[in-house]
């Protein structure tokens, strides 16, 4: 006869399941962007000054340190840690929140067919409530990266553009980041989905440790990583050029993207991409390996899987 302590853990769903999604999210979006701020700060200068920033990341990063100091590395960590725990708690739990609905609504079998779009989907709509919360802090970030006398860190940074600018300077990147986090959210997922299931479909999820479980979370969340770099490149670029200053008087959000496309054009737009590619793939990497490692620790193992 079974005993208590054998019995089986009831799983978890709900608000009890979804809030876990949604702190593991949390955590893993925001260490891994808030230890590759110094990346960060090194591809938005090469973004946004690309004839200073001329010969590469390794070399941004010494022309940085050699006028500013090491410690301007680190500058907009403060933003970028509070904006991306925000933004992962309602991307990684929206994203297993809106997937069910879709399971839910479709039915299983034909949620599993139609699987690929049910990622897309899911994804695209989690990315839109995050970037909400998103945002503002990111509007914060590139100001400081970009102007490093504006302000001296997070608080004093949003106080000052709010004050001086209003609420809507915090929304003027709205567009690009939906342009750039949308597409970005939609490849991660679907990329790190379709090549999760391809390893598994040789070799079984359930036969596997733990460790090798991490190990494919890393090699998927790599290759997740470099194909949304690339996909959302053009408009990161755009946003960290909207952002760098206010607008004229009386110039519109949209005028201003135009005239930041006419300038840059199609070689402009991929400014960085190198530092980006080595920053997004290593932090989509342990993003999906922290994720899948705390969804454990938590307990948060009641979602339903669809892949083959």
């Amino acid at each position: 006869m079974a005993t208590k302590a054998d019995a089986p853990k009831a799983q978890l769903t709900g608000f009890q399941l979804y809030s876990r999604f949604a702190l593991a999210g949390a955590v893993c979006c925001s260490v891994t962007h808030g230890a590759l701020t110094p990346v960060d700060v090194v591809k938005t200068r090469i973004q946004l000054d690309p004839v200073t920033y001329n010969n590469g990341m390794i070399g941004g990063f010494k022309k940085v340190i050699q006028a500013e100091g090491a410690g301007a590395l680190l500058t907009g960590v403060g933003p970028t840690f509070a904006g991306y725990f925000l933004q992962g708690a309602f991307k990684f739990g929206g994203y297993e929140f809106f997937k069910q609905q879709f399971i839910n609504n479709l039915g299983y079998d034909t949620a599993s067919k139609y699987r690929t779009g049910v990622y897309l989907a899911s994804a695209a709509a989690a990315e839109f409530i995050a970037d909400i919360a998103l945002c503002p802090l990111e509007a914060t970030r590139i100001r400081l990266v970009s102007q490093p006398t504006y302000a001296s860190g997070l608080v004093s940074g949003f106080g000052k553009m709010l004050t001086t600018e209003g609420i809507g300077a915090f929304y003027a990147g709205f567009g690009p980041i939906l342009f750039k986090q949308i597409p970005y959210t939609m490849t991660k997922f679907v990329v790190y989905e379709k090549v999760a299931e391809g390893i598994y479909s040789v070799f079984p999820k359930k036969d596997m440790s733990d460790g090798l479980q991490t190990v494919v979370n890393l090699g998927s969340g790599l290759t997740a990583g470099f194909a949304a770099a690339l996909v959302s490149q053009p408009a990161d670029t755009m946003l960290s050029k909207i952002n760098k200053t206010p607008g004229l008087p009386g110039e519109g959000t949209t005028s201003r993207l135009i005239k930041i496309a006419k300038e840059l054009g199609f070689k402009g737009s991929f400014s960085g991409v190198g530092a980006r590619l080595f920053m997004v793939g290593t932090l989509t990497a342990f993003q999906f390996a922290i994720y899948g490692d705390l969804k454990k620790a938590l307990g948060a193992v009641g979602g339903v899987e669809i892949g083959k």
